[in-house]
């Protein structure tokens, strides 16, 4: 079954657009029906199959999990323990709790089965830039 790791770097906090990436895989490995399963390898940050069209909603969705979970330096994380790695570290873990590290999207006639307007995402949690690994495999 196909395989295939890719890398992605981030350059802090947001959402990094991918679907170009994963629907070359799909189309080289000439399967024609299949489930793309997407994983990754990462305890602070996760993935999304989000809308593609309007940036407001990338920067919409920031800002959502910025406020629902704040740096554990602000006064309503006061009870966050693990802060060795930065105000931004716990509140990554949880945010990533909160969504997604793998994900299946459907292959039909070779090609992903996304809507119209949904890109996959990496969400990056975290303030520092990173270099995510994520692994992409089909099933027949």
């Amino acid at each position: 079954m196909p395989q295939k790791k890719m890398t992605i770097a981030t350059q802090g906090q947001g959402l990094y657009e991918f679907t170009a990436e994963a629907s070359r895989f799909v189309r080289d490995t000439g399967m024609d029906e299949g489930l793309l399963t997407i994983f990754v390898r990462h305890t602070s940050c996760s993935l999304l199959i989000q809308e593609n069209a309007d940036p407001d909603v990338r920067r919409d969705l920031t800002m959502f999990f910025s406020r629902l979970v704040p740096p554990s330096d602000d006064a309503s994380m006061r009870w966050v323990i693990h802060t060795l790695e930065g105000p931004d570290d716990m509140p990554a873990h949880i945010k990533s709790a909160l969504t997604a590290v793998s994900i299946g999207v459907p292959i039909s006639e070779g090609r992903l089965t996304l809507g119209t307007w949904q890109g996959l995402y990496l969400f990056e949690h975290r303030d520092q830039p990173h270099r995510r690994e994520i692994v992409l495999h089909i099933s027949a």
